[in-house]
């Protein structure tokens, strides 16, 4: 049969609820929050940056020679770290990525290819066995793929409402937030426009009515007075009166009133606000808070591991060892500990601090300390039989 003449059996469309609430409310303007936009501000890009960073920085591990030659080269257009924070990133935004797998003939993975979410549809097949997918690649020799199989497709997800088909985007639950410090900078902008900066109130007493235009010319006479006096005093006549002027501006307290919106930020991906502010609790230790982190990022990898073992049937361990740790101080003090309490030998640990690159492996072996040992007099039995006599012959 001709290529062109297969039929190609439709799927079923993945498609929320909302999204026809949302065509018959057109207003309804607080629906999506487009990841472009997020970006510009200045919380979620801190987030985003630093959870994706350090999931980048991370080491996927498998079992399999090939699954761990594509997990550390999986692009040619770019380099591995740029290649998974990339993933990551759209990850956090949009709540699942893609990227297509180029394989040979025998199925084994050549190169992996990013895709925004914008070109992937996903459908449920007829008989519910799997799913399918349409893809609009931005190469023209490539075009347009239809019913692309689930197995050659990677497709991570956090949140799901559909059985894990498809992920929720973080930022759906932000869209109040992100609404109130997008008006409430407005308004500090306005009111930064608006202000009014004075150096002083120059009064005209004694019933005086001055035109607009005679006030500001007095005004300007008046600052030219000042100007020729090289700071010196001031003198008016009894007409007039001058009061220097102290202005509080309550600007500050528009800038203060939305912070919580950054810690709403932090709560929706899961990490403290400390790494937004700088601050979080005072009271919190910061091993509380690598703790707290660490699970963080935990969460993370065990999406991103759990569709990596489906997909390259081998077994896969995202080590987020190197991201918490990049200088493996804490991992070393740990050792050392272990080996204090007998738990490890000094071979031992030096055998794990090798492995962990925290030690060269060609270090030399530990000199052994010499130990001073004190001269020792030996006494024969003879010589010690005269002293003794020695001593009697004495008492007598």
């Amino acid at each position: 049969m001709p290529l062109f003449n297969q039929k190609i059996s439709p799927g079923l469309s993945i498609a929320d609820d909302t999204d026809i609430l949302h065509f018959l409310n057109p207003d309804n303007s607080d629906k999506y929050v487009d990841a472009r936009t997020a970006l510009k501000n200045s919380d979620i890009y801190s987030i985003v940056f630093q959870l994706s960073a350090d999931l980048a920085n991370g080491k996927l591990k498998a079992d399999a020679p090939r699954a761990q030659g594509i997990l550390n080269n999986p692009t040619q257009t770019s380099n591995a770290h740029a290649f998974w924070q990339s993933m990551f990133a759209q990850l956090l935004l949009g709540g699942e990525c893609f990227a297509y797998r180029w394989r040979n003939q025998n199925g084994t993975d050549m190169t992996w290819e990013y895709l925004r979410p914008s070109q992937v549809t996903p459908f449920l097949l007829e008989d519910g066995s799997g799913l399918i997918y349409n893809i609009n690649f931005d190469e023209p020799e490539v075009g347009v793929m239809e019913a692309v199989p689930q197995s050659d497709l990677i497709h991570i997800r956090l949140l799901s409402q559909n059985g894990g088909k498809t992920g929720v985007s973080p930022l759906s639950a932000l869209a109040n937030e992100l609404q109130i410090k997008d008006k409430s900078n407005k308004l500090t902008l306005s009111a930064l426009g608006r202000s009014i900066i004075a150096p002083g109130i120059l009064s005209v007493k004694h019933g005086g009515l001055l035109s607009d235009e005679d006030k500001a010319s007095r005004s300007r006479k008046f600052m030219k007075q000042t100007s020729k006096s090289e700071n010196g005093p001031i003198v008016i006549d009894d007409l007039e009166e001058y009061t220097p002027l102290e202005v509080k501006s309550n600007v500050a307290q528009l800038l203060n009133q939305v912070s919580w919106t950054g810690a709403q930020i932090a709560k929706v991906y899961g990490v403290s606000d400390s790494i937004i502010n700088g601050q979080g609790d005072q009271q919190s230790s910061i091993q509380m808070m690598g703790n707290a982190y660490v699970k963080s990022l935990a969460r993370y990898a065990k999406a991103v591991t759990g569709e990596l073992n489906n997909k390259l049937n081998a077994n896969i361990n995202f080590d987020l060892r190197s991201a918490i740790d990049p200088l493996g101080d804490e991992y070393a003090s740990t050792i050392s500990n272990l080996q204090k309490n007998g738990t490890l030998g000094a071979n031992q640990a030096a055998w794990l601090l090798q492995q962990a690159n925290y030690l060269p492996s060609d270090m030399p072996e530990k000199e052994q300390t010499k130990v001073q040992v004190q001269p020792v007099q030996m006494v024969s039995s003879d010589d010690k039989q005269s002293t003794e006599g020695g001593d009697n012959d004495d008492k007598d």
